[in-house]
Order: structure tokens, then sequence, then C-alpha cells
């Protein structure tokens, strides 16, 4: 089984199951604030990954990571002799990563709590704008070309991570798109070079 197929299999049927179980819900959830005071916690920054707040959340991240992943695990193939040793070490080097800041910020503020896989899917997201940046993303049924769509990406998500007042979690959106620019560094790093040759032609089919 490839593992964007196994990520999805896991995430839906987590996520599933704390729809059903609030008390697991809480269990696996990244809560900082008790992570800070309790060492046996820690736990949370990977399984919080791994459930989401509804439908909807869990809909949209696994849709992403299907259709981006499927990509991304392609191109790792011909890249390297590990592609899923490769995919699994992105997935979750991106959950980590993307979690540093609200550990960091959030562990005096006991209110706050995250939850869902948008980070490590954001970085498989922006992978795949390396390798092909002028492919078209959908937004809202609107073609946008991946490029384009990475820095308005990374701009919205730096502004309402500053901004704040809604409950979505843009650091992990932000850094997780980060963590997905620098992987290639410990892949092949000619896939900077070939971003910049794909960027400055142009191929929109």
């Amino acid at each position: 089984m490839n593992p964007y197929t196994l990520l999805t299999l896991v995430t839906v049927g987590l996520s599933i199951l704390a729809f059903k179980n609030r008390e697991l819900l809480n269990k696996l959830m990244l809560y900082p604030y008790i992570m800070a005071r309790q060492r046996n916690q820690w736990y949370r920054i990977i399984t919080h990954a791994f459930i989401h707040a509804d439908w909807m959340h869990l809909i949209f991240n696994m849709i992403a990571l299907w259709s981006f992943g499927a990509f991304v695990f392609n191109s790792l193939e011909n890249m390297t002799s590990s592609p899923a040793l490769h995919f699994f070490a992105m997935y979750f080097g991106a959950i980590l990563f993307s979690s540093i800041s609200d550990v960091t910020k959030q562990k005096n503020n006991q209110h706050y709590a995250s939850l869902g896989a948008s980070g490590a899917v954001s970085a498989v997201i922006f992978f795949s704008i390396l390798l092909n940046p002028w492919t078209f993303i959908y937004v809202f049924f609107i073609p946008c070309p991946g490029i384009v769509f990475g820095v308005l990406y990374l701009v919205y998500s730096n502004y309402m991570s500053k901004r704040g007042g809604d409950i979505i979690n843009h650091d992990a959106h932000f850094y997780g798109a980060i963590f997905g620019i620098l992987y290639p560094l410990f892949v092949k790093t000619g896939i900077y070079k070939h971003f910049l040759d794909k960027l400055l032609h142009p191929n929109f089919l």
C-alpha cells in the first residue's frame, strides 16, 4: 500500500472514532498548556494530525492529501530508491515542524487546542509546487497556477496568523508549507534547479 493511501485510511479511521468519542478527541488533540506541564503528553504533537474537527475539515484535507500525494509519491519513485520512506519522513516531519510555533507560543494559554492534518498536507502541496509550479490548483473550482497559489497561500497564512481572530491554525499552514519547500534538501537538491527551470519556462499543459 502506498503511503498517502495508508495515511488517509488511518486519518479517516481515527477522525471518525474521535467524532463519536469526545474523550478520545481530547486525548489526541494538541494542547500546548498541558504538554508544557505533563511530560507524558508529548505524543499529542503527532496524534493531533490524525483527527479533525468535523467532516468538512476531514474531507478537504484528505482530498488534498490524496490528489497531491499521488503526484509527489510518483515523483519520489523516480528520484530515490526509498520513496515511501521519504514520503513518511516529509509528512511526519511537517507535523512536527508545523507544531513548534503552537507549542512555544501557546504553552501558557489553557484555552488553546489544535487538531488536523493541515500542516502536513501543506507540505505535500508545496513539494508538488516545487516539482511543477505551473500546474493548475483548483481553489473553489477556480483554476490557479501552483506558483501563484503558493505565494498567495504563504502571504495570507502569515497575515492571518498575525491578525488572529478565527479558529483556523494559520501557523500550521504556513510552517507546514515552508517544510515542504525545505524537504528537497533531504532528497535531491537538484529539485530547486528543476523548479527554476520550470518556473522560467511556463507550461500550463
